[in-house]
């Protein structure tokens, strides 16, 4: 059985979602798209398109195609609408389990009988979705990271009952957006890389919230040992931290290790408002933030 995906519909035009949507269009996909905030795609454009690619590790994402191609994107009015004719529907929620098998549930009764469902969750394995669906065969996690910071990566990971060829598929369709498939073999929370960045935001927003360093030290130290233009509290700015705490109560809730509990610092700052790039404030002030001045390392 070989499965070709020509129509792909996203669901949810975030910061991640908008991403996916744009890059499947620039690759020539047939795309679809529905969020219940007709703007945030536009907000979404606009964000991308004020980062300043020269400081980005270049990768096969030409974010600058990204306004020509939006105009391809089909935005439907309903969900129902959206994923009517898709091959691969991809949601991308906010990480609450309720509204996510709210989600599923409409998916599946409105989308072809042969149609794959995926889940961009940050988190959550796809098998605590696929019992909301009539073939859970078909459904697997895929989720991407921030291709407008040239992380070109994405988990591919199937649920207790994923079909291997619908995993191929979906690996074949993220490595043909120009993106690097991380396939776990067995389901694990977290997946591959995220796993492996779940344990630097832990031990870090810890390190911050108790009082041991300063989160900008962090920052300094992340990026002068990687190369890379941001560390992990500049690039949890750019995720939200509203989605880093509805991220990492997930693992709390998986675990009761008080441990895993996000600090009550980051909570705060929630409270405040201070969601990142968003809202133009968070551990930064934006859109001109310090780490991005060329005397930040070495004050």
């Amino acid at each position: 059985m070989t499965i070709k995906i020509e129509k792909v519909t996203v669901l949810g035009l975030g910061t991640l979602g908008a991403q996916i949507a744009a890059q499947a269009a620039v690759s020539g996909y047939d795309v679809s798209a529905y969020d219940p905030d007709e703007k945030v795609f536009h907000r979404s454009m606009e964000a991308f398109m004020a980062i300043d690619q020269s400081k980005v590790r270049p990768s096969p994402i030409k974010v600058s195609e990204w306004s020509a191609a939006a105009g391809k994107i089909k935005m439907h009015s309903s969900l129902s609408q959206a994923v009517s004719e898709a091959d691969l529907v991809i949601e991308v929620v906010p990480e609450n389990l309720d509204l996510k098998l709210k989600i599923w549930r409409e998916m599946d009764e409105a989308a072809p009988e042969n149609a794959i469902l995926g889940t961009n969750s940050s988190s959550m394995p796809v098998s605590k979705l696929e019992g909301a669906v009539r073939q859970p065969e078909r459904c697997l996690n895929i989720h991407f990271y921030h291709m407008t910071m040239g992380q070109n990566m994405a988990d591919v990971m199937g649920g207790t009952m994923t079909n291997a060829e619908v995993l191929k598929a979906g690996i074949e369709f993220v490595r043909s957006l120009g993106v690097v498939p991380l396939k776990v073999n067995k389901e694990i929370l977290g997946f591959c890389f995220n796993r492996v960045w779940r344990s630097i935001k832990r031990e870090t927003l810890h390190m911050w919230a108790d009082g041991f360093v300063d989160f900008k030290d962090v920052d300094r130290a992340w990026m002068i040992f990687t190369g890379t233009s941001w560390g992990p509290f500049s690039l949890m700015d750019t995720v939200g931290l509203d989605v880093i705490y509805d991220i990492e109560m997930v693992y709390y809730n998986e675990s009761n290790d008080p441990n895993d509990r996000p600090p009550q610092l980051l909570k705060d700052l929630i409270d405040a408002g201070n969601l990142g790039v968003k809202t133009g404030k968070g551990f930064y002030s934006y859109p001109d933030p310090e780490y991005s001045s060329p005397d930040f390392i070495n004050p």
